[in-house]
């Protein structure tokens, strides 16, 4: 989620650290016109405290390979114009939907990392909260808090699949991973001004980044959105929702307070069941 003030239009840039294409300078041309170029790209997208570079605001890309690949993807579909014609919305990996198998999705084992301090019981809560809207929408989505787990909560604890923990980061208030992420990057980091953020409530915060977590891509980055393009590796789980809680409102949004629509809902039953 990106450090953004939630009733101010933004312009085509997501953050500093995932600046739009069509936001940045021209630069010398290259194989895709007037776009910059990978250089000046990688130069200007932020690493947050794991080492991961920081796209489309709020998702984690580990390495410099994926970051060209994310580069590719989303320079060629903006310069070629290519389009999916046809709520919530799925990433693809490989031709294939980014999803948790039956088996794991009924058991996302998570710890709260201590070193959230005094603010530990209040992240305990909000995760509880977050993560309770999606095990409403499908009985087959449950995410389950080990707390003997949280003094040593982080990547490295295989006692989990992920971990969630503080960060001090100026580029967003929280980011995720999706579940095709490697261990090392299955983590949600929180920055303290999830606290301060006005009508986006923490546990509506918390509910968008783990609507990540289980494969849900942003939903500006549709066509119907007309601004905010990601890239096109997704497919289309519902009609398109600007109310979405995956929609950011600053992205000609329909709802600045990121509360989960019954088309989300739909979304996560048309992909985990019911």
């Amino acid at each position: 989620m990106t450090r953004l003030n939630p009733r101010t239009v933004a312009a085509a840039t997501l953050a500093a650290g995932a600046l739009a294409v069509s936001a940045l300078p021209a630069q010398a041309a290259n194989e895709y016109g007037d776009a910059p170029s990978y250089q000046d790209f990688r130069a200007s997208t932020y690493v947050d405290s794991d080492a991961q570079y920081i796209v489309n605001g709020d998702e984690p890309v580990a390495t410099d390979g994926r970051l060209r690949q994310f580069y590719d993807q989303m320079v060629g579909d903006r310069h070629t114009g290519r389009q999916v014609e046809d709520g919530l919305i799925v990433n693809r990996v490989n031709g294939q939907d980014d999803r948790w198998s039956a088996s794991q999705v009924g058991n996302l084992t998570y710890c709260v990392s201590t070193k959230f301090g005094s603010d530990h019981s209040r992240m305990v809560t909000a995760m509880a909260s977050g993560a309770g809207q999606w095990e409403a929408a499908s009985s087959a989505v449950d995410f389950v808090h080990v707390p003997a787990q949280d003094a040593s909560c982080n990547t490295r604890n295989n006692n989990v699949l992920f971990s969630v923990e503080p960060v001090n980061s100026s580029s967003y208030i929280a980011r995720a991973f999706f579940p095709s992420s490697p261990k090392r990057s299955r983590n949600v980091l929180v920055d303290d001004s999830i606290w301060t953020s006005g009508s986006w409530t923490p546990s509506n915060i918390v509910a968008h980044e783990l609507g990540h977590t289980l494969g849900f891509r942003h939903e500006h980055t549709r066509p119907e959105s007309g601004t905010c393009f990601e890239d096109n590796n997704w497919r289309p789980l519902t009609p398109y929702d600007s109310a979405s809680i995956m929609h950011y409102p600053q992205c000609n949004g329909s709802s600045d307070d990121l509360s989960m629509t019954e088309t989300d809902r739909a979304g996560a039953r048309a992909l985990y069941g019911s």
